[in-house]
């Protein structure tokens, strides 16, 4: 049968030609006679490649028949999946898929590719970024709050060197490192990047001047809370005062703050301020810090005097002059009785 339609195949070893003069139209017929169906070009036009091809009729390993091997391609097989693929999908599309990720997650698509690593990093998904509690190794933040950080929460968080690789300014408008652990040289290194800042707590933070200095440099800082903080001169806090003209509330609670301190709030306060907190001074808060802390600031609404203990009943006829004052907070302070208290009212 084989002879009717190929010449004989010469040894190897002789030196002649071994190219077949082979009619196409004649392949239907031959690989009919040895029971095998034609195999027909992909929608493409690729040809069926033997190392490319699958065992036809679902067989694991391919049948040799006479020198032949016939097998299928995978694709060939199975109909095109429906769906498309993330490949094809525009940025804007992504960018709202990856906005419901949360942060492990996003930094884990960062490194599937180019691609998604810029996509990942795009302002819009870094606009707030809450890290409370958690264990910040050296570097993390200097990659992460230059990415366009606006919102920033991080208080009981331990904070490693953030290791900056820009001198850009930040974009940080909330910035919260209550009660964190860092030191003074790293909590430096954040706030000198930022000028934005509209509310900051570094509550029971020691600072210094330098961080001080840095906050002055922020004009629009409407809410700054201090409370329990230490490690600066009363000088610098008199210019930081000055400087954030703009403060609506305040918090100096509890600070490690000398009678001189206590001065130097009272006399640089700006009248902006509507809530002010300066309880905790003992002995260090005097009457006349008193009314001199009424003729700067007339538009108070919550003053927090508690723990001052040379507050006398006094007080109250310059209390009296604050017409926008709804919560006056005078706990332990025990020179001013309850009767005293009643007669005031």
């Amino acid at each position: 049968m084989y002879r009717k339609h190929l010449q004989e195949i010469p040894s190897s070893s002789t030196n002649v030609s071994t190219s077949l003069d082979w009619d196409s139209s004649k392949t239907s017929e031959f690989l009919s006679s040895m029971g095998v169906s034609v195999l027909k070009k992909d929608k493409l036009g690729n040809e069926n490649m033997p190392q490319d091809l699958l065992v036809s009729s679902g067989c694991s390993a391919p049948k040799r028949q006479k020198g032949f091997v016939i097998v299928r391609r995978p694709w060939l097989l199975r109909e095109a999946e429906p769906g498309v693929s993330l490949d094809a999908l525009p940025d804007e599309l992504l960018l709202a898929i990856f906005a419901y990720l949360p942060l492990k997650d996003l930094l884990r698509v960062s490194v599937i590719c180019k691609r998604w690593h810029r996509l990942s990093f795009d302002e819009s998904l870094w606009q707030t970024l809450d890290l409370t509690g958690g264990n910040l190794l050296p570097g993390v933040l200097g990659h992460l709050l230059p990415a366009g950080v606006t919102v920033f929460r991080c208080p009981r968080a331990c904070i490693g060197n953030p290791l900056f690789k820009t001198t850009e300014l930040l974009r940080l408008q909330y910035l919260d490192l209550s009660n964190c652990t860092i030191s003074v040289a790293d909590l430096q290194s954040i706030l000198c990047l930022c000028e934005r800042l509209q509310n900051l707590s570094l509550e029971g933070l020691v600072l210094s001047d330098n961080i001080i200095k840095s906050i002055a440099r922020n004009p629009n800082l409407i809410r700054l809370n201090l409370c329990g903080c230490s490690g600066f001169s009363a000088e610098a806090l008199e210019m930081m005062l000055s400087s954030c003209s703009g403060l609506e509330e305040l918090n100096l609670s509890w600070c490690a703050f000398t009678a001189t301190h206590v001065k130097a709030a009272v006399s640089h306060v700006t009248s902006e301020v509507t809530q002010l907190n300066l309880s905790g001074y003992r002995e260090n808060l005097q009457i006349a810090d008193v009314k001199t802390l009424v003729e700067r600031c007339p538009f108070l609404v919550h003053l927090d005097l508690s723990d001052s203990m040379m507050l006398k009943p006094e007080c109250f006829q310059y209390f009296r002059q604050l017409m926008f004052l709804q919560h006056l907070c005078l706990s332990r302070c025990y020179q001013i009785s309850p009767a005293a208290l009643i007669h005031a009212e």
